[in-house]
């Protein structure tokens, strides 16, 4: 019986003629957009999935022994840099011999002087902002990654082959690419953010579906009427509305597969937070989308039901068009509570131990937000039913209100839902930050650009601390020369190695960002104290006192002077001062040295660090300094200083989150219009009568505006005041007590711009459906 009332009630759907037809294709559209979002969340496990594989297969790692040179092996060396914020991942190669492996996505290794290509770079380097870019990879494109070795199609990435000299220094051998890399534990505050941000994306998707398939509920109401009066029973006139809903469900599925099918084709050009994905990727689990493909017919059929569950169905109308039972308050307040209560039941989280109990949290989760929709209905019609007076557009809208609020309620449900949960991780977000953002003790005021030089020949040295002091838009180089120097003679008996101290050569600008020497002129030198006392005095100066010799290039490996002694003896003048942190945080002591003082030649096995400041003023000064770097040495790292470093785990969730949010603002504001046409195209009648009366088209435009505008701002108030709980009751289980709430008024007032926008949208419509021909009917 049921069988048949639903097949009878998709035959009307699909034979309803064009009204019945609109009806389907809104209906649609509405679960189409949630059907292609859902599918999208269920790929999620595919796209990370799919990303570590790539990732792993990549790899090269150094092993614990090191490689045999051979004919299948090559030198691998990391050589990334960034460019305007982008990073851009790249690796020197220098082939053994002809079978040296080729990394995936490769298909053999370029010949020496060239270098293959991500498409994205490769698009980059042949656009005119990419100049820059293509002055510091100097080597020709000779072909492109394909995908099996990229992270995704927007990822910019190179492999090159030079046999350059000094490209060996940070180099190692290896004979083949891959490596598998286990994940590192989630934090359980990480974890927690992210089951409650799943519910909080995918709530407002649900709200939306159930609201979509009760589309038309005024004309299928009067529809049901008359099959009453032919003879049909109540049982049979529900399951036949049931039935006409599931026919918009299975087409708004078959529509919702299809966008996701159209999406997943332009994935790979479309970037969001700098993710991208290839279409492959885009995926959902099997299990998943069954999942969605027998839960929205099934969600048709039961909100319709349910929906029917209080109104008698007669033959000459329904009990809906006259006043209804007041809303009841006493069963629907303690759903949120409930799920406060079940949070609160997983117990602190803060230790890298704490409890989390996955159904716990979310359950609890999905009970507050879902208490949230069912007090809406409540504070809409209590808060209506107290308007009266005022201007002919509020009175037209309030007394609309006044007749049907459910509609109103269920038509802002899903951005109350929204604001609701982003209000709750705004307040989560703000007060964990702290816990996973480093303090670096860097100053970037002193300098933004931290470089390492990789030559120890002392001559390149100086060159290169010459060409950044040259390189446009660079405002100052704190550059020095390191080596180590120790006492003269064999290591005396009793001593595990002799005294050494650190050697720091430099000009008098750089010495006094390292210490505070005062008066400085080249050939002066400093014996510097550790300010911070880590380093006990007394072993400093043990080698390193005014007038004491020190030994230049004794052999670290076995810790014996060389065979022609270099000795160098401190000047007696040389003031005892202490030491500063230099911009990278930093503390240097020891011994420091102008080079009047100290011929840099003398020094066994140096090494060189340059702080670079760039003038604020010259935008691409870091890109001009990367160049500077790579025409120097392709393998000279340049890094940015920062004063705080954000957790990597942190970031990724961050910067997942951010993506799915903007996915769901884009279907909660889609949803908010198709549900606001919808309701137009149900008071069209209407609309033309009230034309046909002599009122204004700016009146019914303001009307309109208020008709959607007060459930919203009702809304947006229960929104504000529930967010605000779940997040109290998150910031608990993190074991926090105090907030910031000023990440929390930009969400509404970005709920109240969207209500702005849909009505701006909803406009044009309106006007077409006030004319005369709207009293015609069939």
């Amino acid at each position: 019986m049921r069988a048949r009332s639903l097949a009878m009630g998709v035959r009307f759907a699909a034979g309803g003629g064009r009204e019945g037809w609109v009806r389907t294709v809104l209906t649609a559209i509405g679960v189409g957009l949630g059907v292609m979002l859902l599918l999208g969340a269920a790929s999620i496990p595919h796209i990370l999935d799919a990303r570590q594989q790539r990732g792993d297969a990549r790899a090269a790692v150094a092993g614990e022994q090191p490689v045999k040179r051979s004919e299948s092996t090559l030198l691998y060396a990391e050589a990334g840099t960034s460019f305007r914020g982008q990073s851009v991942k790249g690796a020197l190669l220098r082939p053994d011999g002809p079978r040296a492996p080729a990394p995936p996505g490769v298909g053999e290794l370029p010949r020496n002087g060239e270098m293959v290509v991500s498409p994205a770079l490769a698009e980059l380097l042949s656009a005119p902002e990419g100049r820059l870019l293509r002055e510091r990879l100097h080597f020709t494109p000779a072909g492109t990654i394909t995908e099996p070795g990229l992270a995704g199609p927007g990822e910019l990435a190179y492999y090159a082959v030079s046999d350059a000299r000094g490209t060996e220094h940070g180099a190692f051998r290896i004979d083949g690419f891959g490596s598998r890399t286990e994940p590192r534990p989630m934090d359980p505050v990480l974890l927690v953010l992210i089951i409650v941000a799943c519910v909080v994306l995918l709530m407002p998707v649900a709200i939306f579906i159930a609201t979509a398939v009760r589309f038309g509920g005024e004309r299928r109401d009067r529809r049901l009427a008359a099959l009453r009066l032919i003879g049909a029973d109540t049982r049979t006139v529900r399951w036949t509305a049931a039935g006409e809903a599931l026919f918009g469900a299975l087409c708004g599925l078959l529509l919702g597969t299809a966008m996701f099918l159209a999406v997943r084709q332009a994935a790979g050009s479309v970037t969001v937070w700098d993710v991208n994905a290839f279409p492959g990727d885009l995926t959902p689990a099997p299990a998943l989308a069954a999942l969605v493909a027998l839960a929205v017919p099934l969600c048709a059929v039961g909100v319709t039901l349910f929906a029917l569950r209080g109104v008698a169905i007669e033959p000459l109308g329904v009990v809906r068009n006259s006043a209804g039972r007041r809303r009841r308050l006493w069963w629907r307040l303690p759903v949120p509570l409930v799920g406060v209560a079940l949070l609160l039941a997983n117990g602190p989280v803060g230790g890298d131990d704490g409890p989390v109990n996955p159904y716990l949290i979310a359950g609890g989760a999905v009970l507050m937000l879902f208490g949230i929709t069912l007090l809406l209905p409540w504070v809409v019609e209590a808060a209506v039913g107290r308007l009266t007076g005022g201007p002919v557009p509020w009175q037209l809208a309030t007394r609309r209100l006044q007749l049907g609020s459910g509609a109103a309620a269920r038509a802002v449900s899903g951005i109350t839902v929204a604001v609701a949960g982003a209000i709750a991780l705004q307040l989560f977000f703000s007060a964990i930050q702290q816990d996973f953002m480093k303090v670096t003790g860097q100053d970037p005021d002193r300098a933004q650009l931290s470089v390492t030089l990789p030559s120890h020949d002392v001559a390149t040295i100086r060159k290169m601390i010459g060409e950044f002091r040259r390189t446009e838009g660079v405002r100052g180089v704190i550059a020095t020369i390191e080596a180590s120097a120790s006492r003269p003679g064999p290591v005396r008996k009793g001593e595990d190695f002799a005294p050494t101290t650190q050697l720091t050569v430099g000009d008098c600008p750089t010495l006094r960002e390292l210490a505070h020497t005062g008066s400085c002129k080249d050939g002066d030198a400093f014996v510097v104290k550790d300010s911070n006392g880590m380093v006990d005095s007394d072993y400093i100066f043990q080698t390193a006192r005014p007038g004491a010799r020190v030994l230049l290039n004794r052999d670290v490996t076995t810790g014996e002077p060389g065979r022609e002694p270099r000795l160098w003896t401190i000047p007696r003048s040389a003031r005892v001062v202490d030491s500063r942190k230099d911009p990278s945080g930093q503390m240097a002591f020891g011994v420091f040295a102008t080079p009047g003082a100290l011929n840099t030649a003398a020094l066994d096995d140096p090494t060189a660090r340059a702080m670079v400041k760039t003038d604020p003023l010259v935008g691409d000064a870091a890109e001009y300094v990367r160049n500077t770097a790579a025409r120097i040495d392709p393998l000279m790292s340049v890094g940015t200083l920062q004063s705080l470093e954000r957790d990597k785990q942190f970031s990724s969730v961050r910067t997942g989150l951010l993506v799915a949010a903007t996915a769901t603002l884009a279907l909660i504001a889609a949803s908010m219009l198709v549900t606001t046409l919808e309701q137009l195209r149900e008071r069209r009648r209407l609309l033309s009568v009230l034309v046909a009366f002599g009122t204004r088209r700016a009146t019914l435009g303001w009307s309109v505006l208020w008709q959607t505008a007060v459930p919203v701002a009702l809304g947006l108030a229960l929104a504000l005041a529930g967010g605000a709980g779940l997040g109290v009751a998150l910031l608990r289980m993190a074991g926090k007590s105090t907030f910031d709430w000023s990440v929390v008024w930009p969400l509404p007032a970005a709920g109240a711009a969207l209500v702005v926008l849909v009505t701006l949208f909803s406009l044009p419509p309106l006007w077409r459906m006030m004319r005369p021909d709207g009293l015609r009917t069939e």
